[in-house]
């Protein structure tokens, strides 16, 4: 796709408005990987400047610090304040509702000062400004779709209407489960849940998610966060509902729905 990375752009004595913090997920897992190239490109057909790490970008220590592992998240968190302020990067964007999180809330103890926001915001940020036009007779036109509150973009950064509102945008109807907004309910992947053995109990969290979404009869699940994205996906595939639902990323959505020139 062409994204230079942050050390390119400096050795060309170029200064990147944003940097795209691509994350884990987002870098190494297949799917999520879609959702990346999609927001990449979204970027790239508005003309926002902006740059990747690459191979300097190192996991956020998320996980670590969930799971109680405080020095490796430290160790992790150090490494990349110390590229990120080598850089003199001041504006991160990240798909990642947990990367976010924790540039945004729990790096400055550590040295690391930086305006961080979520792709949902930027996405209606553009909207907003008239640099990203939804197709009128999109490919959503009369699809019901329903959004997935991710916890640590939900109740941890209180981003409930920015998702909403670029949603709305589309020629679809926008419908609510039971339990959202600050009451959502987690899709089983928070706190290092995602890489840990599971612990007993009656249902997986997933799939009692997953049933909400499927109660609301909709034909498109949308998410936020690429953990979110997975486990609604394996639900829904446990539920043998794969041909009539699909789960997408708002950056995916929107790309899809974009008028491009």
């Amino acid at each position: 796709m062409n994204i230079p990375t942050l050390a390119s752009c400096i050795a060309a004595g170029k200064s990147p408005s944003i940097l795209f913090w691509v994350g884990c997920a987002g870098s190494f897992d297949q799917r999520a990987q879609r959702i990346s190239k999609a927001f990449a490109h979204i970027l790239q057909q508005v003309g926002i400047d902006f740059a990747i790490l690459g191979k300097e970008e190192c996991c956020t220590g998320d996980p670590a610090r969930r799971a109680g592992n405080e020095f490796l998240f430290q160790m992790m968190a150090y490494q990349n304040i110390q590229t990120l302020n080598g850089y003199g990067v001041k504006k991160i964007v990240t798909t990642c509702p947990h990367c976010f999180n924790t540039l945004k809330n729990e790096y400055p103890e550590l040295g690391g000062h930086y305006e961080v926001i979520h792709h949902t915001t930027l996405l209606q940020q553009l909207i907003d400004e008239g640099k990203i036009r939804l197709k009128e007779e999109g490919p959503f036109k009369g699809k019901r779709i329903v959004y997935h509150d991710s916890c640590y973009l939900g109740r941890a950064n209180g981003i409930y209407e920015a998702p909403r509102v670029v949603l709305e945008m589309l020629d679809a109807e926008l419908v609510e489960m039971k339990r959202c907004r600050s009451n959502g309910l987690c899709c089983g992947a928070g706190g290092a849940q995602m890489f840990k053995e599971e612990e007993k109990g009656t249902q997986r969290i997933n799939k009692a998610r997953t049933e909400e979404a499927l109660e609301t009869a909709a034909s498109i699940v949308a998410a936020a966060c690429p953990f979110c994205n997975t486990m609604l996906t394996d639900g829904i595939k446990g539920a043998e509902k794969e041909e009539l639902v699909t789960v997408l990323d708002i950056a995916e959505i929107v790309e899809k729905g974009m008028i491009t020139d």
